[in-house]
């Protein structure tokens, strides 16, 4: 009874500090993510959004990349979001129409730091981001390269390296600066854990497979380090 108490008073405790976190970001935030879990999780909700959710941004995001994007914020999905409202026809194929993609607002450097400190405390449950769901083993990041450009397919949605690849899904050219591990892991997992729904399938890899996917993308952005 006295470790069931504990846990119901941590949850809440838990739920208390996201609540408050929250509540110190601008008002406007909410208007295009949700900063606290959804409890609609339809597909007509996934298609309405005007943004990612950020209810589990701490667990997503590393706070250097966030306090910097924020002071200079630039597109990381190239047609936008959701991509198939801000596309055109082009000679060849589908193209991003810049004139439909909203600009993310600029913030000073101190409120981009209070944003970051804010956002930072919205974290996935244990079981949706697991700490160690990467297990380090940065060998593995040139099969993972592999298998992002050619046996996955992964290039076909999201850019990697060297900035080739698809429009539709976020830009991953940077994806070891912004994203922490483990969330890129348990990701590639089950996308639709994280959004219901979401066009990214969850395509049941072994967990080899998804540990030199993360190590590949884990050192993008990196500079070689």
């Amino acid at each position: 009874m006295k470790g069931l108490l504990l846990a119901v008073a941590g949850l809440t405790a838990a739920l208390l500090s996201s609540a408050s976190a929250a509540d110190k970001l601008d008002p406007s935030c909410s208007s295009c993510h949700a900063l606290a879990k959804p409890t609609d999780t339809s597909l007509d909700r996934l298609l309405a959004r005007k943004g990612p959710d950020l209810w589990y941004a701490g667990s997503k995001f590393n706070k250097d990349w966030l306090v910097s994007w924020l002071q200079d914020p630039k597109h990381i999905r190239p047609a936008g979001y959701p991509y198939f409202k801000n596309i055109k026809k082009g000679d060849k194929h589908d193209e991003p129409d810049s004139s439909k993609i909203l600009a993310h607002p600029k913030l000073n450097k101190a409120d981009a730091e209070a944003a970051a400190d804010a956002l930072m405390v919205l974290k996935a449950p244990d079981d949706l981001v697991p700490a160690g769901a990467f297990k380090g083993d940065m060998k593995g990041a040139r099969m993972g390269a592999l298998a992002f450009i050619k046996f996955r397919g992964c290039v076909g949605c999201h850019q990697g390296e060297n900035g080739e690849g698809g429009l539709s899904g976020p830009e991953l050219t940077d994806a070891g600066t912004r994203l922490q591990p483990d969330f890129i892991a348990a990701y590639i997992s089950d996308p639709q854990r994280f959004d219901p729904h979401i066009w990214m399938p969850t395509a049941n890899l072994k967990d080899l497979d998804i540990q030199r996917l993360t190590a590949f993308l884990a050192q993008l952005g990196q500079g070689g380090k």
